[in-house]
Protein backbone atom coordinates (compact mmCIF):
# COMPACT_ATOMS: atom_id res chain seq x y z
CA UNK A 1 0.00 0.00 0.00
CA UNK A 2 1.43 3.47 -1.23
CA UNK A 3 2.23 6.16 1.71
CA UNK A 4 -0.82 8.34 2.31
CA UNK A 5 -0.43 12.25 2.35
CA UNK A 6 -3.03 14.88 3.62
CA UNK A 7 -3.78 17.85 2.05
CA UNK A 8 -2.28 20.64 4.37
CA UNK A 9 -3.97 23.81 2.63
CA UNK A 10 -5.99 24.12 6.09
CA UNK A 11 -4.26 21.51 8.76
CA UNK A 12 -3.06 23.27 11.04
CA UNK A 13 -1.86 21.90 14.95
CA UNK A 14 -1.26 23.33 18.04
CA UNK A 15 -1.16 21.75 21.58
CA UNK A 16 -4.34 21.32 23.09
CA UNK A 17 -4.90 23.76 25.91
CA UNK A 18 -2.64 26.26 24.08
CA UNK A 19 -5.37 29.37 23.71
CA UNK A 20 -2.41 31.33 22.18
CA UNK A 21 -1.47 28.39 20.15
CA UNK A 22 -5.35 28.40 18.82
CA UNK A 23 -5.21 32.13 18.24
CA UNK A 24 -2.20 32.07 15.63
CA UNK A 25 -3.11 28.59 14.25
CA UNK A 26 -6.01 30.95 12.95
CA UNK A 27 -3.45 33.59 12.11
CA UNK A 28 -1.65 30.93 9.63
CA UNK A 29 -4.35 30.52 7.93
CA UNK A 30 -4.84 33.95 7.08
CA UNK A 31 -3.15 33.81 3.67
CA UNK A 32 -5.57 30.82 2.97
CA UNK A 33 -8.29 33.53 3.61
CA UNK A 34 -7.44 36.53 1.51
CA UNK A 35 -6.85 33.94 -1.79
CA UNK A 36 -10.01 32.29 -1.42
CA UNK A 37 -11.91 34.85 0.10
CA UNK A 38 -10.22 38.23 -1.09
CA UNK A 39 -8.88 37.59 -4.42
CA UNK A 40 -11.43 34.76 -5.51
CA UNK A 41 -14.61 37.47 -4.33
CA UNK A 42 -12.17 40.47 -5.80
CA UNK A 43 -12.50 38.89 -9.41
CA UNK A 44 -15.92 37.87 -9.19
CA UNK A 45 -17.34 41.19 -8.24
CA UNK A 46 -14.73 43.98 -8.95
CA UNK A 47 -12.70 42.53 -11.77
CA UNK A 48 -9.90 45.51 -11.65
CA UNK A 49 -6.89 44.54 -13.34
CA UNK A 50 -4.69 46.29 -10.31
CA UNK A 51 -6.32 43.27 -8.45
CA UNK A 52 -5.43 40.74 -10.82
CA UNK A 53 -1.68 41.17 -11.04
CA UNK A 54 -1.91 41.66 -7.38
CA UNK A 55 -3.04 38.01 -7.08
CA UNK A 56 -0.82 37.32 -10.16
CA UNK A 57 2.33 38.38 -8.46
CA UNK A 58 1.50 36.26 -5.17
CA UNK A 59 1.33 33.75 -7.27
CA UNK A 60 5.24 34.31 -8.86
CA UNK A 61 6.53 34.92 -5.93
CA UNK A 62 5.08 31.29 -4.02
CA UNK A 63 6.61 30.01 -7.51
CA UNK A 64 9.92 31.39 -6.25
CA UNK A 65 9.49 30.26 -2.81
CA UNK A 66 9.09 27.20 -4.26
CA UNK A 67 11.68 26.80 -6.70
CA UNK A 68 14.17 28.11 -3.87
CA UNK A 69 12.85 25.13 -1.06
CA UNK A 70 13.79 22.53 -3.69
CA UNK A 71 17.10 23.50 -4.82
CA UNK A 72 18.23 24.56 -0.85
CA UNK A 73 16.72 21.31 0.79
CA UNK A 74 16.70 23.11 3.87
CA UNK A 75 14.78 20.81 6.84
CA UNK A 76 12.14 21.93 8.77
CA UNK A 77 12.40 22.38 12.54
CA UNK A 78 12.69 18.81 14.78
CA UNK A 79 8.93 19.70 15.59
CA UNK A 80 8.40 18.54 12.08
CA UNK A 81 7.63 14.82 13.37
CA UNK A 82 5.53 16.11 15.55
CA UNK A 83 3.12 18.15 12.86
CA UNK A 84 4.08 15.09 10.18
CA UNK A 85 5.57 17.84 7.82
CA UNK A 86 8.81 16.50 7.75
CA UNK A 87 8.51 15.67 4.40
CA UNK A 88 8.81 19.04 3.03
CA UNK A 89 11.65 21.74 3.02
CA UNK A 90 11.31 24.52 5.56
CA UNK A 91 13.59 27.54 3.78
CA UNK A 92 12.09 30.17 2.81
CA UNK A 93 8.94 30.16 4.54
CA UNK A 94 5.83 30.15 2.26
CA UNK A 95 3.35 32.07 4.98
CA UNK A 96 5.82 34.72 5.86
CA UNK A 97 6.70 34.95 1.98
CA UNK A 98 3.33 35.19 1.16
CA UNK A 99 2.19 37.90 4.05
CA UNK A 100 5.01 40.72 3.28
CA UNK A 101 4.56 40.30 -0.23
CA UNK A 102 0.99 41.14 0.39
CA UNK A 103 1.82 43.45 3.08
CA UNK A 104 4.14 45.37 0.49
CA UNK A 105 2.23 45.33 -2.45
CA UNK A 106 -0.80 47.07 -0.72
CA UNK A 107 1.45 49.35 0.92
CA UNK A 108 2.81 50.43 -2.41
CA UNK A 109 -0.41 50.67 -3.59
CA UNK A 110 -1.97 52.63 -0.94
CA UNK A 111 1.19 55.26 -1.03
CA UNK A 112 0.67 55.99 -4.94
CA UNK A 113 -3.45 55.97 -4.48
CA UNK A 114 -3.96 53.44 -6.82
CA UNK A 115 -7.83 52.76 -6.62
CA UNK A 116 -7.73 53.27 -2.71
CA UNK A 117 -11.50 52.05 -1.43
CA UNK A 118 -11.00 53.80 1.81
CA UNK A 119 -10.71 57.67 3.28
CA UNK A 120 -8.06 56.44 5.70
CA UNK A 121 -6.41 53.14 3.97
CA UNK A 122 -3.30 53.62 5.54
CA UNK A 123 -4.35 53.32 8.89
CA UNK A 124 -5.31 49.79 8.12
CA UNK A 125 -1.73 49.29 6.23
CA UNK A 126 -0.18 50.36 9.09
CA UNK A 127 -2.37 48.97 11.80
CA UNK A 128 -3.79 45.90 10.07
CA UNK A 129 -1.66 44.70 7.54
CA UNK A 130 1.71 44.97 8.62
CA UNK A 131 0.73 43.95 12.46
CA UNK A 132 -1.27 40.23 10.31
CA UNK A 133 2.23 39.60 8.54
CA UNK A 134 4.47 39.85 11.90
CA UNK A 135 2.01 37.69 13.63
CA UNK A 136 1.65 35.25 10.84
CA UNK A 137 5.40 34.73 10.42
CA UNK A 138 5.78 34.47 14.40
CA UNK A 139 3.05 32.19 14.50
CA UNK A 140 5.02 29.75 12.28
CA UNK A 141 7.63 29.71 14.69
CA UNK A 142 5.57 29.55 17.61
CA UNK A 143 3.71 26.36 16.17
CA UNK A 144 6.98 24.56 15.26
CA UNK A 145 6.47 24.86 11.34
CA UNK A 146 9.38 27.02 10.62
CA UNK A 147 12.99 28.02 11.95
CA UNK A 148 13.40 31.77 12.62
CA UNK A 149 16.14 31.62 9.91
CA UNK A 150 13.33 30.19 7.63
CA UNK A 151 10.35 32.87 8.62
CA UNK A 152 13.13 35.95 7.92
CA UNK A 153 14.02 34.43 5.05
CA UNK A 154 10.47 34.14 3.31
CA UNK A 155 9.21 37.62 4.59
CA UNK A 156 13.03 38.90 2.95
CA UNK A 157 11.96 37.43 -0.45
CA UNK A 158 8.17 38.71 0.07
CA UNK A 159 9.39 42.49 0.12
CA UNK A 160 12.36 42.06 -2.84
CA UNK A 161 9.66 40.26 -4.75
CA UNK A 162 6.70 42.79 -3.63
CA UNK A 163 8.44 45.81 -4.77
CA UNK A 164 10.02 44.30 -7.87
CA UNK A 165 6.25 43.33 -9.11
CA UNK A 166 4.68 46.46 -8.30
CA UNK A 167 7.47 47.90 -10.34
CA UNK A 168 6.69 45.90 -13.35
CA UNK A 169 3.52 46.33 -13.29
CA UNK A 170 2.97 49.94 -12.54
CA UNK A 171 6.14 50.77 -14.73
CA UNK A 172 5.50 48.90 -17.76
CA UNK A 173 2.01 46.28 -17.60
CA UNK A 174 0.21 49.25 -16.82
CA UNK A 175 0.99 52.23 -18.97
CA UNK A 176 1.60 48.86 -21.87
CA UNK A 177 -1.09 46.67 -21.62
CA UNK A 178 -4.38 47.23 -19.34
CA UNK A 179 -5.64 49.60 -21.95
CA UNK A 180 -5.47 46.38 -24.88
CA UNK A 181 -6.67 44.31 -21.79
CA UNK A 182 -9.83 46.94 -21.52
CA UNK A 183 -10.30 46.60 -25.24
CA UNK A 184 -9.82 43.29 -25.96
CA UNK A 185 -12.71 40.52 -26.47
CA UNK A 186 -12.42 38.86 -23.08
CA UNK A 187 -11.91 42.45 -20.97
CA UNK A 188 -15.13 43.59 -22.64
CA UNK A 189 -17.00 39.93 -22.31
CA UNK A 190 -15.84 39.52 -18.69
CA UNK A 191 -16.31 43.89 -17.68
CA UNK A 192 -12.63 43.80 -16.86
CA UNK A 193 -11.20 47.28 -15.93
CA UNK A 194 -8.49 49.33 -14.54
CA UNK A 195 -9.34 52.19 -11.89
CA UNK A 196 -6.07 53.00 -10.72
CA UNK A 197 -6.43 56.43 -12.44
CA UNK A 198 -9.16 57.35 -10.24
CA UNK A 199 -7.67 58.95 -6.70
CA UNK A 200 -10.80 57.67 -4.46
CA UNK A 201 -12.64 54.80 -6.23
CA UNK A 202 -15.36 54.50 -3.42
CA UNK A 203 -15.90 58.22 -3.59
CA UNK A 204 -16.28 58.10 -7.09
CA UNK A 205 -18.13 55.29 -7.50
CA UNK A 206 -21.12 56.66 -4.73
CA UNK A 207 -20.93 59.68 -6.64
CA UNK A 208 -21.96 58.07 -9.84
CA UNK A 209 -24.21 55.52 -8.11
CA UNK A 210 -26.12 58.45 -6.93
CA UNK A 211 -26.42 60.20 -9.87
CA UNK A 212 -27.19 57.18 -12.17
CA UNK A 213 -30.13 56.67 -10.12
CA UNK A 214 -32.18 60.19 -10.97
CA UNK A 215 -30.64 59.76 -14.23
CA UNK A 216 -33.57 58.41 -16.76
CA UNK A 217 -31.43 56.34 -19.00
CA UNK A 218 -30.47 54.18 -16.04
CA UNK A 219 -33.97 53.14 -14.66
CA UNK A 220 -34.55 49.22 -14.76
CA UNK A 221 -37.35 48.36 -16.95
CA UNK A 222 -40.12 46.81 -14.91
Amino acid sequence: MSKLRAVTLTHVRYNKGDHLGHFLAWISLIPVFISLGGFVSHFIFRRELQGIFFALGLLVSQYISDTIKHFVKQARPETCILLEMCDSHGWPSSHSNYMFFFATYFTLLTYKKYGIILRSQMWVVVGVVWPLAVLTMWSRVYLGYHTVGQVFAGAGLGIVVGVAWFKFVNGYVKDVWFLRIEESFLGRWFYIKDTSHIPNLLEFEYENARAARRHPSYKRSE
